[in-house]
């Protein structure tokens, strides 16, 4: 009775942690005829959301000065967007530079706004942004392995793509600068975009669904694999070169155009999606939490390069109540950092299933207290991916596999037992950054099932 009594406290203290208030009617939706205006009466409930700093000790993004986002805005820099062409405003005026605003500011965003939005609000299409001496036809006619060979696509043609991918960059591409909160109202959508955190400190990403950051233009890459493959420029979130960075309550997917839906060419999927929150280029002091990814391939890669360089004792990342459900790979791939991912819920298996977590160069991953849901065609010990490295701390979780009763398993123990090398038990460090103790693994799929994704904020 004792254990039934702590679990069930357990679990209404995890609820109360994620669940504050019940939320306000939707608002309105349509896009205005002026200018978006400071947020005033007209959205009472959203500004104390909108000035919420991560909690202490909530991961690595709350080390040393932690993370408050834009919470210093003056009135003038608080903001309703629901258009592209606002959303730049609001960031600071001008896509190109934004980046280097770093005055506080907060963004709210209301219905749904179109990375593909021109500037007089019609939708522009791939068409739109390929260079005049680009096509894919073309493209597909000259860089056939069977005509061109094993080796990158070069000269004019290619000249072309690139200078499509610069047009398509300047227009889907959206930077954020420093001390900046941007936060969903209720149904907020951002799709055909990605959000673009680079060379910035401070910033906070909050109840947004994030949908299709599709790429007009993907590269041919003959060597990549034994057989090449189509490769995409544009993630939903990439955070590089970046600190202080929390991205919280969102629901990451593909929308109608998923993968699968994909044409073949040169035999190889046509991949128009990278990532859905990528971590690169010595960024570090992260915080993903309570998100939901549904349905994507390429999800969450920290560390770009296997190089030995500036990334060492960088991208240092923290992965907490997420669900990832549906998705194949880089659950997450990890080079060099210390990630602390812990009370995950993985609802994993079926077509295209590749792996959870990738061990890569360097890393150190301290994986506890996760809760796997798997098909029957996904064995415990395929969970696990080994990417060049060399040790796994993975403690306390918990898999339901197929109709059979959820069990604990060594996860670590599973995959040595069928590949080779070893991965060693010791990742060489301890998670201190923790708002709270872990739950129990059993409760894990209820309360991230609850609370991860848009639309479970009190706004």
């Amino acid at each position: 009775m004792r254990r039934r009594t702590v679990g069930a406290a357990a679990l209404a203290a995890a609820l109360a942690l994620t669940i504050a208030a019940p939320a306000p009617a939707a608002p309105a939706s349509g896009k205005p005829t002026r200018a978006a205006e400071p947020i005033g009466r007209q959205e009472p409930a959203a500004e104390p959301i909108g000035r919420q700093p991560l909690a202490a000790n909530d991961g690595w993004a709350a080390e040393g000065t932690g993370t408050t986002g834009g919470a210093a805005a003056t009135a003038d820099r608080v903001r309703v967007v629901r258009t592209r062409a606002e959303l730049v405003a609001a960031l600071g005026g001008d896509n190109a530079t934004n980046a280097t605003d770093a005055t506080p500011k907060i963004v709210y965003v209301a219905g749904t706004i179109d990375g593909f939005e021109g500037p007089d609000g019609a939708l522009l299409d791939c068409a739109d942004l390929a260079d005049p001496e680009y096509s894919l036809a073309a493209y597909l006619a000259a860089y056939d392995p069977a005509v061109w060979g094993r080796v990158n696509p070069s000269g004019p043609l290619e000249a072309a793509r690139v200078r499509s991918v610069a047009a398509q960059t300047a227009q889907t591409q959206i930077n954020v600068g420093s001390n900046t909160t941007i936060v969903g109202l209720r149904g907020a959508r951002l799709t055909g975009l990605t959000l673009m955190i680079d060379r910035v400190t401070n910033v906070i990403v909050r109840n947004l669904e994030f949908v299709d950051a599709r790429d007009c233009f993907p590269a041919w890459s003959p060597t990549d694999g034994d057989t090449g493959n189509w490769n995409s420029q544009y993630d939903q979130i990439s955070v590089r070169r970046s600190e202080h960075v929390w991205v919280d309550h969102n629901t990451f997917t593909d929308g109608d155009n998923p993968d699968r839906a994909q044409p073949v060419h040169f035999g190889r999927p046509w991949q128009v999606h990278d990532g859905s929150l990528d971590v690169t280029h010595t960024a570090s002091l992260v915080t993903a939490s309570w998100n939901r990814f549904v349905g994507r391939d390429k999800l969450m890669l920290i560390g770009s390069s296997n190089t030995v360089g500036p990334d060492v004792g960088r991208l240092k990342v923290t992965v907490h109540h997420n669900l990832f459900d549906g998705d194949l790979q880089r659950l997450p791939r990890v080079r060099f950092g210390q990630v602390d991912v812990h009370e995950n819920h993985y609802r994993l298996g079926g077509a295209g299933f590749e792996y959870a977590l990738g061990v890569g160069v360097q890393s150190a991953i301290y994986a506890e207290n996760n809760f796997f849901t798997l098909t029957d065609d996904v064995d415990p010990a395929d969970l696990i991916h080994d990417w060049g490295g060399t040790a796994l701390t993975e403690r306390g979780s918990w898999v339901r596999r197929g109709g059979r009763l959820p069990r604990p398993v060594d996860l670590r123990a599973a995959y040595n037992a069928v590949h080779d090398p070893d991965l060693d038990g010791d990742a060489g460090w301890t998670p201190t950054l923790r708002a709270a103790a872990p739950l129990p693994a059993p409760l894990v799929p209820l309360v991230v099932g609850f609370g991860a994704g848009a639309g479970r904020l009190p706004i």
